[in-house]
């Protein structure tokens, strides 16, 4: 009976050992591609919000870290890249997070110029309600397209606010939170970059995953 018992344990631990190494091995050869095809996306969202033919750097390489609580959301770090042109910075994507969303965290990448103009905004992380909140994917509808061209006329620019609250930016039927708290916080990450591009530039470099 312990003869028994003692072989049984040890064929659930050989078990164990072999579902632990193939889970090892699983991971150890799908993380380079993982990695690869989240670099892809992000050169991919770069090129939709800086104009190709603007910068001659790669603005992927240039990341840096930024904490800012107050205006990028919370407390974690966002990161910033920086488009440059003979090696001039000329425009800046910086990560934020719209704390308030109906579901929760939205996460999102505002790209904007040297001059302060917002060059293009896409959503890149969201727990919205599908019909409704998914209203700020591109894919879904056009609405993150009509920040295009915009610049903060000062901090207090009450264009920065959905219609029902007086500003420039359309609601969506049903479901007003989202838009309101997507709108604040690239309103947030713009007051952001105007008062530290220098500072955005100078931010310690992103950490290399491995």
């Amino acid at each position: 009976m312990i003869h028994s018992i003692n072989r049984n344990g040890l064929l659930l631990a050989a078990f164990g050992l072999a579902a632990t190494a193939v889970v090892a091995l699983t991971h150890a050869g799908t993380k380079d591609k993982i990695a690869e095809q989240k670099q892809q996306q992000l050169i991919a969202t770069l090129d939709q919000i800086i104009p190709a033919g603007s910068y001659d750097n790669q603005p992927h390489q240039e990341c840096h870290q930024l904490v800012s609580p107050q205006y990028l959301g919370n407390e974690q770090a966002h990161q910033a890249f920086v488009a440059r042109l003979n090696g001039q910075p000329v425009a800046i994507a910086i990560e934020t997070t719209a704390p308030d969303g109906y579901n929760g965290n939205i996460e999102v990448i505002v790209g904007v110029n040297w001059q302060g103009e917002i060059l293009g905004v896409r959503t890149l992380e969201h727990a919205e309600t599908p019909g409704l909140g998914d209203l700020i994917e591109l894919r879904r509808s056009d609405w993150v397209t009509s920040f295009n061209g915009y610049r903060l006329e000062g901090e207090q620019d009450s264009r920065f606010g959905v219609k029902r609250d007086g500003g420039d930016f359309d609601q969506f039927t049903g479901a007003t939170i989202t838009p309101r708290a997507y709108v604040k916080a690239v309103k947030n990450a713009l007051i952001y970059v105007e008062r530290n591009k220098q500072q955005i530039v100078n931010a310690p470099k992103c950490e290399v995953k491995s």
